[in-house]
């Protein structure tokens, strides 16, 4: 028979980096998971993705233990890596901060495509894309 799921956490953790601080000690707490075993194992299942935040989905089960699903860096980083910049633009409309090409858009929706809600690689685009315009990045040919 299948453990039933008591809790389910969603977290965003760089990737090989877990500490047990601030955010991560009260989370895990309350769900009654050890701390310790959490940060190194999570370390060790992500140390290929350093640099990168981690969206990390957690399950914790009746008997405490517990099951870790990871999903693709968000977008909105990947845009900002691919255009090499800090931050987007608070204004969107008025001040661009910087451009992104349709190859460069391409990149990203190939990693994300999993984790979208779309059907195909051009669906994905579209997605990516409009993350991008609503952080302020020009899409270009």
């Amino acid at each position: 028979m299948a453990k039933k799921v008591t809790k389910r956490l969603k977290l965003i953790i760089p990737g090989g980096k877990a500490v047990p601080g601030q955010a991560l000690g009260p989370a895990l707490g309350q769900a009654g998971i050890n701390i310790g075993e959490f940060v190194k194992r999570f370390n060790d299942e992500t140390k290929a993705r350093a640099g990168e935040n981690v969206p990390t989905i957690i399950e914790v089960f009746e008997d405490r233990t517990y099951k870790m699903t990871y999903k693709t860096e968000p977008a909105s980083n990947m845009i900002l890596k691919a255009i090499k910049i800090e931050k987007g633009s608070g204004k969107n409309k008025i001040t661009k901060a910087g451009k992104i090409t349709k190859a460069q858009i391409r990149v990203i929706a190939e990693k994300k495509l999993p984790d979208l809600n779309a059907n195909d690689i051009e669906a994905a685009m579209k997605i990516i894309e409009g993350s991008a315009r609503s952080m302020g990045v020009e899409v270009v040919k």
